[in-house]
């Protein structure tokens, strides 16, 4: 009882699928890797806000007399 051999065609598939998944995973990692990169550069979490375009009174700093 011979064991049954791969074909070559799923070589092929199995390296393609491979290389895929390499070039995906280097997109996710560059992706984050500018996200760490923009979050380090702004350092102070309220500049956040500042960049979803919308008007937030929140982030609008109040007069220390009124």
């Amino acid at each position: 009882m011979a064991l049954k051999v791969e074909h070559e065609l799923h070589t092929r598939r199995l390296n393609r699928n491979v290389g895929v998944g390499l070039l995906l995973a280097g997109f996710i990692a560059l992706v984050f890797g500018l996200t760490v990169v923009k979050v380090i550069e702004l350092g102070d979490a309220n500049k956040f806000e500042k960049f979803d375009h919308v008007a937030r009174p929140q982030i609008i700093p109040q007069d220390e007399g009124n």
